[in-house]
C-alpha cells in the first residue's frame, strides 16, 4: 500500500534538446527498502496468502488500535521520514514536561511512529487557548522547510488579532510528514481548543493537506482555502513562459491568481484565452489548479472568510525569525527557548498597541456619525482601512435602482472605476445590506458599494449586525452572557494559569525551608488541614452561587491570617493581595494634567460643544457586536468617549495590568 513517501529525484530541462539537470533530491525513504526478486520465490519467503504475523491478529488490543487509527489518534503505522539527532527527543519532552508543571493551561501531545519513536509533537500554552478563543475564525497553517533534511520541520497555527498582527494559536514540530501525521495534528489541535473549528483554513496547495483536513474535520463547516502567494511561487517551477519571464504570461497569470476578475464569466474567459494563447492545456499541473479554483479564484472565494490575511504570509513572518535557529546543530532547548522570545514579544506588541489604541484618539478626516462610530468602536489599524472606504464612497454613484420591493437592489459604481459595477441588495426596515464584492463575508467590515446604499436608505450608523467583534477595540472583553463558553473557558484558564505560576514558587520554597527542621514541619503539617478545608469552603461556596455576587471578605480574611501564621510574616504577599490590590480604584491625575482635549484641526476647532472626559466608565452611546463566531449572539458594549476606569478594565482583561499605571 502507498505509504506517502516522500522520496524524490527531479531532473529538469530549461530548453528542448538541452541537457537534464538535479533540481531536486529527497533520499528519505518513510518505508523499509526490499529488492525485487530477480529468481525464483525462496522457499522462506512468505505466501500472499500467509497468515498475518502475531502483532496483528485479531484481539482486543488490536482492535483498539486499528480503532484509534481509524480516528486518527493513534501511532503511525510506519516509520518517520526524518530522523531526530540522539539525546534531541528526550531534552524536547523534558522541557515540554517542565512547560506544563509551570502552567497547568499548559498542553502537549505526541505521536509516536510504528517503532515507538517520536514521530510529531504538539503544545499550545493559555495565551494561545484564549487568543483562539477570540481570533480563531481564520486559521492559516504552514510547515517550514519541507522536504528540508538539515533544518527542522516546524509547523505553525497561525491567525491576526484585532490590529491585523499576527497571533499564535498551535506549533509543532514534524518529523513525519504524511497524511496519517497530518491527521493526527489537526485533530489534536481541535481538542485543545474544546473542538472548536476554525471557519476558514488557510494553507498551501498540497494534496497531502488537504486530504488530512477532511478526515480531520468532517462534520464542520470549515471552508479550505489556497493561499494565492504560495500558487505563484510553486507556478515558477511548473510553468515554462514564468521561468523564462514572459512579462505578458506573468501579467495575465497575476490578474486570475490575485482576483482581478470579481465575476465567475470574466474569470473563466479570461483563464481560457490565456490557456489557448500560451499553449498550456496539456500542462498537468495548471489542470490541477484549475480543478481546485473554488479554493483560490476570486469568484468562488468571495464567502471565505479570510479576516484580510494574504494566504500564509503570517506564517512566513513567523518563520523568518526562527529559521536561524531552525539548523539541526542548534541544541533543542535553545531553539525552544528562541521561539518563546519571538512570541513573548510579539505579544509584547499586541499589548503596546492595544494600550496606544486606548489613549490616542483617531484622526477623523470627514465628521461624519459613521467614522465618529467607527472611531468609537475599531481598532486604529480598522478605523484607518475603514476611513479609506468611506472616503470612496464619496465617489460611489447608483447606475440603476429597483425600489419595487422591501428588499431594494442597486447596482454601484464608482467614478475612477466606471467599467466595474457592483449589484448591493438592501432593506430599510431591517437595515441590511448585501455587496456583490463580499468585502464585509471575506474581511468583517463593510465596503464603499455598502455604505452607499446605506446613505441612500438613510441609515446614518453602521448597524450592529455589521460590527464584527473582532475588529473592534474590546475585543477580548467579555461583556455579555451570549458570548460563547469557549471564550469564558479560555479566559478562565489563564486567570487559573496566572495564579498557578504565582503561588506554586512560593509554597514550594516554603516547603523546602521548613524541611529543614523536625518544629517548623511539623507545625506546616498542621495548617495544612486547616488552609485545606478552608479553601475547600469558599471553593464550594463560590460553586453553588451561580448569579448572585458573592461577598467573600471574611474567609478572605480568615486566609490571610492562617497564611501569615503558617510563613511568620515573611511570605504575607499572595494571591488574595494582589487580587485585593487590583480591586481598588485608584485614579492618579498628573500635575498640571487639563480636562479637556485641546482641538487639532479646524474641524474640530469649529465644534462648541466639548466632551468633558470623566474617569468612570461611560455610558453614553452602545453599539452592538457581531462575533465572527455566532452573529446571532451579539455583545454589548459602550462607546469609548472617555478613558475607562482602570481597576475594571484590569480586572476583565488582566493582560493590561503591567501597562496602566
Amino acid at each position: 500500500g502507498r505509504t506517502g513517501c516522500n522520496a524524490h529525484l527531479t531532473l529538469r530541462r530549461t530548453k528542448p534538446g538541452g541537457r537534464f539537470q538535479v533540481s531536486g533530491f529527497q533520499p528519505r525513504h518513510n518505508h523499509p527498502l526490499f529488492a525485487a526478486p530477480r529468481g525464483p520465490p525462496s522457499p522462506f519467503q512468505s505466501p500472499p496468502n500467509a497468515a498475518p504475523p502475531p502483532d496483528f491478529i485479531d484481539d482486543d488490543a488490536s482492535a483498539t488500535a486499528r480503532a484509534a487509527w481509524a480516528e486518527g489518534e493513534g501511532p503511525l503505522r510506519t516509520r518517520r521520514q526524518w530522523e531526530i539527532k540522539y539525546g534531541e527527543a528526550a531534552a524536547l519532552l523534558n522541557h515540554l514536561q517542565r512547560q506544563s508543571l509551570a502552567d497547568p493551561a499548559f498542553h502537549h501531545a505526541v505521536q509516536l511512529d510504528v517503532e515507538d519513536k517520536v514521530a510529531n509533537v504538539f503544545w499550545v500554552d493559555a495565551k494561545m487557548v484564549a487568543d483562539y478563543a477570540h481570533f480563531g475564525d481564520a486559521v492559516a497553517f504552514d510547515v517550514v522547510s519541507r522536504n528540508s533534511i538539515s533544518l527542522r520541520h516546524l509547523a505553525s497555527f497561525v491567525g491576526c488579532n484585532s490590529f491585523g498582527e499576527p497571533v499564535v494559536f498551535g506549533l509543532a514540530l514534524m518529523y513525519d510528514e504524511t497524511c496519517e501525521s497530518f491527521r493526527w495534528l489537526f485533530q489534536t489541535f481541535l481538542h485543545a481548543m474544546s473542538g472548536r473549528a476554525p471557519k476558514t483554513f488557510i494553507s498551501h496547495q498540497d494534496t497531502v493537506i488537504a486530504e488530512a483536513l477532511s478526515l480531520a474535520m468532517p462534520g464542520t463547516t470549515t471552508a479550505h482555502a489556497i493561499c494565492a502567494w504560495h500558487i505563484k511561487h510553486v507556478a515558477k517551477g511548473n510553468i515554462r513562459q514564468l521561468s523564462k519571464g514572459d512579462a505578458n504570461f506573468i501579467e495575465e497569470f497575476k490578474a486570475c491568481v490575485d482576483g482581478e476578475y470579481d465575476e465567475e464569466a470574466g474569470f473563466l474567459a479570461a483563464w481560457d484565452a490565456m490557456v489557448s494563447k500560451y499553449e498550456l492545456r496539456d500542462n498537468a499541473w495548471l489542470q490541477r489548479l484549475f480543478e481546485k479554483k473554488h479554493k483560490w479564484a476570486r469568484p468562488y472565494a468571495k464567502g471565505i472568510f479570510s479576516a484580510g490575511m494574504e494566504g500564509t504570509r503570517l506564517n512566513e513572518r513567523l518563520n523568518s525569525e526562527v529559521r536561524g535557529h531552525l539548523r539541526a546543530e542548534v541544541d533543542i532547548v535553545l531553539f525552544l527557548r528562541h521561539l518563546q522570545k519571538v512570541i513573548s514579544d510579539r505579544r509584547h506588541r499586541e499589548l503596546e498597541m492595544e494600550y496606544g489604541s486606548r489613549l490616542m484618539m483617531p484622526y477623523l478626516k470627514i465628521r461624519a456619525p459613521v467614522l465618529t462610530q467607527a472611531s468609537d468602536v475599531y481598532t486604529s489599524v480598522i478605523f484607518q482601512l475603514f476611513q479609506e472606504e468611506y472616503e470612496e464612497f464619496q465617489s460611489a454613484y447608483i447606475v440603476s435602482r429597483d425600489e419595487s420591493s422591501p428588499c431594494r437592489e442597486y447596482v454601484v459604481s464608482l467614478v475612477e472605476k466606471e467599467d466595474r459595477r457592483y449589484t448591493v441588495y438592501g432593506n430599510p426596515m431591517e437595515q441590511t445590506v448585501t455587496c456583490s464584492c463580499g468585502k464585509f463575508e471575506t474581511v468583517g467590515f463593510l465596503c464603499s458599494h455598502a455604505l452607499k446604499i446605506l446613505d441612500v436608505m438613510d441609515i446614518k450608523y453602521i448597524p450592529d449586525r455589521y460590527i464584527m467583534k473582532r475588529w473592534t477595540k474590546y475585543a477580548r472583553r467579555l461583556t455579555s452572557p451570549e458570548v460563547l463558553g469557549q471564550a469564558v473557558q479560555a479566559e478562565e484558564s489563564l486567570e487559573i494559569s496566572n495564579r498557578y505560576q504565582h503561588l506554586c514558587p512560593k509554597y514550594v520554597r516554603l516547603v523546602a525551608r521548613a524541611s529543614e527542621c523536625e518544629e517548623s514541619s511539623r507545625v506546616l503539617d498542621q495548617f495544612w488541614g486547616e488552609l485545606g478545608d478552608k479553601v475547600e469552603q469558599i471553593l464550594q461556596k463560590q460553586t453553588s452561587i451561580s448569579s448572585a455576587p458573592v461577598t467573600l471578605q471574611p474567609d478572605v480574611q480568615n486566609l490571610k491570617m492562617a497564611l501569615s501564621s503558617i510563613t511568620d510574616g515573611t511570605e504575607s504577599e499572595n494571591v488574595v493581595d494582589i487580587s485585593s490590590r487590583a480591586a481598588a480604584k485608584t485614579v492618579v491625575k498628573k500635575k498640571g494634567q487639563k480636562s479637556k482635549n485641546h482641538p487639532r484641526n479646524c474641524v474640530e476647532k469649529g465644534l462648541t460643544k466639548k466632551q468633558k472626559v470623566h474617569s468612570e466608565e461611560p455610558a453614553v452611546v452602545q453599539y452592538g457586536l457581531a462575533d465572527g463566531s455566532a452573529q446571532s449572539g451579539n455583545a454589548m458594549f459602550q462607546g469609548l468617549e472617555a478613558a475607562p476606569n482602570l481597576s475594571k478594565m484590569g480586572s476583565q482583561t488582566p493582560t493590561y495590568i503591567p501597562y496602566m499605571v
